[in-house]
């Protein structure tokens, strides 16, 4: 894919993806309350940009839209579609969208399997092409698994990526990989010319260290790090590890906390603020009932000045071991 590029989240969008929650057993003993926060983040979203939601049925579209309606949504900027999806998780599930030099969108279509880790993926998995024949757009087929939050891109060739999640042999993507398979795979489909590899994720993560639970680019040369001060937190060493790396990279480095641990029937969650999404003129910020909601807002508020940042509650949604980031999916602007 000669001069194609995988555009900055910070990039103008045309429109937002998400899936409309309908897996219970990802919100066990919770699944109540998740509609409604999908619909919060519908409402913050669809003024700004179009908001395109998968659904299993037409009944589940209509389920979706009195949900909306009911939390104060219009209906303006807002399309759905049916197409059936195992879990709709689609920052892992959907299409990655490249650009070619003219500024023409196209989708790479990479394999989905679960997080190399359940067994319902097959709809998943159908996701980017229908997707792409939907939009009427070019798509490439890369062979390869991966997931988009896997991945963090500045829009200039530079990639985040940990090594605990495609290089391990535990929940192995690409087995057939080493680091430069890797790097050439990046540099082949996304335009990728500099790899930045951090080590492990956080502690819950069952995708098993996604990278946007830990860091993420907030600008061409400014990446923001989760940092966990207290020691005897398992997150303290991963973390600090890995904000030594970022020092070495070139980079500049801005300190993110994380929220106390989020815990329910006595599982250890992966609540952190750097699962925040960036839509236009807004960002959309995981906050826990935590102290520490105020101060990352207020770390965001400082690296993206011209955004509003949008605190979203997210005690129940992380049950679902995602938040916004996760489960959303952004499609460029052409040109």
């Amino acid at each position: 894919m000669t001069g194609v590029r995988y555009p900055a989240e910070w990039e103008p969008h045309e429109a937002t993806w998400i899936g409309w929650p309908h897996e219970r057993t990802d919100w066990p003993a919770k699944f109540a309350p998740i509609p409604w926060v999908y619909a919060e983040i519908v409402r913050h979203l669809a003024p700004r940009e179009q908001v395109r939601i998968l659904v299993e049925s037409s009944e589940h579209a209509r389920k979706a839209r009195r949900t909306l309606e009911q939390a104060g949504v219009g209906e303006g900027n807002i399309e759905f579609f049916v197409c059936p999806t195992d879990r709709g998780w689609l920052r892992d599930s959907g299409p990655l969208f490249v650009k070619d030099p003219r500024g023409a969108v196209s989708v790479t279509n990479w394999r989905f399997n679960a997080w190399a880790k359940y067994d319902n993926w097959r709809n998943d998995d159908k996701v980017p092409d229908f997707i792409a024949r939907r939009l009427k757009m070019p798509q490439v087929a890369t062979g390869h698994v991966l997931e988009g939050g896997s991945i963090d891109s500045n829009g200039r060739g530079a990639l985040l990526t940990t090594e605990e999640c495609l290089l391990s042999s535990v929940q192995a993507r690409n087995p057939n990989l080493d680091r430069a398979g890797v790097e050439s795979m990046f540099a082949r489909y996304l335009g990728t010319r500099d790899v930045i590899w951090l080590n492990r994720g956080i502690a819950g993560d069952d995708t098993h260290g996604h990278i946007d639970d830990i860091a993420r680019f907030v600008g061409p040369e400014t990446i923001v790090a989760a940092e966990e001060p207290n020691t005897s937190d398992p997150n303290h060493e991963p973390l600090r590890e890995n904000l030594l790396r970022l020092r070495r990279s070139g980079y500049r480095v801005v300190k993110l906390p994380m929220p106390s641990p989020v815990r329910f029937a006595g599982q250890r969650l992966p609540a952190s603020y750097a699962n925040f999404y960036i839509a236009n003129q807004a960002v959309l910020a995981p906050v826990f009932n935590d102290p520490n909601d105020r101060v990352a807002c207020n770390v965001l508020a400082k690296c993206f000045p011209q955004r509003e940042i949008l605190p979203v509650y997210c005690r129940d949604l992380v049950l679902g071991l995602g938040t916004l980031h996760c489960l959303t999916q952004q499609q460029p602007a052409a040109g």
